[in-house]
Formats: C-alpha cells, structure tokens, sequence
C-alpha cells in the first residue's frame, strides 16, 4: 500500500510492503535489553490484553509471546501482515491489515497498546479518541523507538550520506539522542508517566547491515527497482571498504509511558 504524507519526505510516496522480505529477515534486530526494559516495568507480560500497533512483521509481539500476554496486532501493509503470521507460527496472535486510525475493538479493550518505530506516522487527533476508547480506565499507551546514531558511528553515517544521495528528501537523517516527542494534544487525554533515552549497541554482519539498510523508508520502501540497484551496488562497495566482515553499530533507544486519564 503506497503511502503519501506531506510531513515526511516531503510527501515522496513510500509502501512497506515492498520491504517485507527484508523487514521478516533483517529488522529482528532490538538487543534482549531493549525488551527487558519493558517487562522490567511490568509492561507486556502475564494477564495484560496488548494492542501493537504498526506491527511490521510482529517483530514485537513475537519477542516479547513468551512474556505471557496476550497480543493482538495491526499494519497498514498487509504484506507485512503475512510476513508476522509466518513468522509466528504456533503463537496466539491475532493480526489485522489495518492503519492504526482505521482499527476498532470494543470500549475497555486493552491494558495496554504498543506503537514501535511508527508513532510519527499518526494522525494523532484521529487517533487519540480510539486508544482513549480501547484502553482500560489507567490503561498504558506505551512508545517506542531505537535509531543508529549517524555522528557516534562511522559506518551508520557513511550508510546514512548513501540512502541521502538517492532519497535527498528522506527525514530519517541526522538522529541524535532525544525523549520521544509528544504532541501536545495527547495531554487532555493522556499522562506522561516516564521517558528513558540510553545508548545500545547492535551488532551486525556486513549482510545484515546491507539488508537493514536496504528495508528503510528512504531505500527498499520508496527507490524505483533501478535506484535499488545502483544503491545497492554503491553500498556494498562501501561496506567492503568501510567495514568488517562483523561489527556493532551505535544505535539508541527511546521509551514513553503515556497512562490513561480515564477512570
């Protein structure tokens, strides 16, 4: 499903779905810290009902299964759909093809919902109406976020210039480490319970690195198939030069807690 958003990449269409491949096989990439970061703060786990929104593969839900909750989750792009329910054969997981403004269950459904790397994709004032809805009075709206840090690393910024030399527009550039921002109109409906930022390093093989390159927004979801494969090309003669055969790039990772007004 092509998406266009004026706000990102200055509306360049984008479709996750031609990025399925790649995200099934090289966007499992989250350390055990950035999920035990969760269950630490009793989030996800044994007796919850959990909402993931912008599934992807199901990269979250598949982690976090053996915790014990119970997960239900929804993407925009329903190969990405087909890809999770591959990959979570024999788990409990109830997937939908749906935007996140587009899903409905019943009043007081969840205990919590879960948005990973997708939160800026929103409309939020569609949005906020549903998740105040779907949650549990004190329910959890918990955000989060992990992104290489293009200055702390070399070979995540000489990948970075590539996808910029192809995708000039691409606003997934030039990260550094901040708090998850929250729009102002979450504030009626919504707390902010707590925020952490902390570093992480991912390690890497130069294929894994190449193929979770190639699944951004500004390469694998938006290029044209010759781009693609100039890009390619160009980044593999990078890597060759740049990189050894396994390495760990500088990534951190982000988390809000955002707890529900209702009562």
């Amino acid at each position: 499903m092509e998406i266009i958003n004026s706000d990102i990449d200055k509306g360049k269409p984008f479709d996750w779905g031609r990025t399925s491949g790649d995200y099934a096989k090289y966007r499992d990439i989250y350390p055990e810290e950035f999920y035990r970061r969760i269950t630490d703060q009793s989030l996800c786990i044994n007796g919850q009902r959990v909402l993931d929104l912008g599934t992807g593969t199901g990269v979250l839900p598949r982690n976090l299964y053996p915790f014990g909750a119970d997960w239900t989750a929804a993407d925009i792009s329903p190969e990405q759909i087909n890809k999770a329910k591959e990959l979570s054969e024999g788990m409990d997981i109830e997937y939908f093809a749906s935007s996140a403004e587009d899903i409905d269950f019943p009043e007081n459904t969840f205990d919590i919902v879960t948005a990973c790397q997708c939160f800026w994709y929103f409309d939020h004032n569609k949005i906020i109406p549903k998740l105040y809805s779907m949650l549990k009075p004190g329910g959890i709206f918990l955000l989060l976020y992990m992104a290489w840090l293009p200055f702390e690393d070399e070979i995540a910024g000489k990948s970075e210039e590539l996808v910029l030399k192809y995708s000039p527009d691409w606003n997934g550039a030039g990260e550094t480490r901040h708090p998850i921002y929250i729009p102002e109109c979450y504030n009626q409906s919504f707390e902010l319970v707590s925020h952490s930022e902390y570093p992480l390093d991912v390690h890497f093989t130069r294929e894994g690195w190449h193929g979770r390159m190639r699944a951004c927004r500004g390469v694998g979801a938006s290029l044209s198939p010759a781009e693609l494969s100039q890009w390619e090309k160009e980044h593999k003669k990078l890597l060759s030069e740049i990189a050894p055969e396994e390495f760990d790039v500088r990534h951190y990772a982000a988390m809000a807690v955002l707890k529900s007004r209702k009562t």
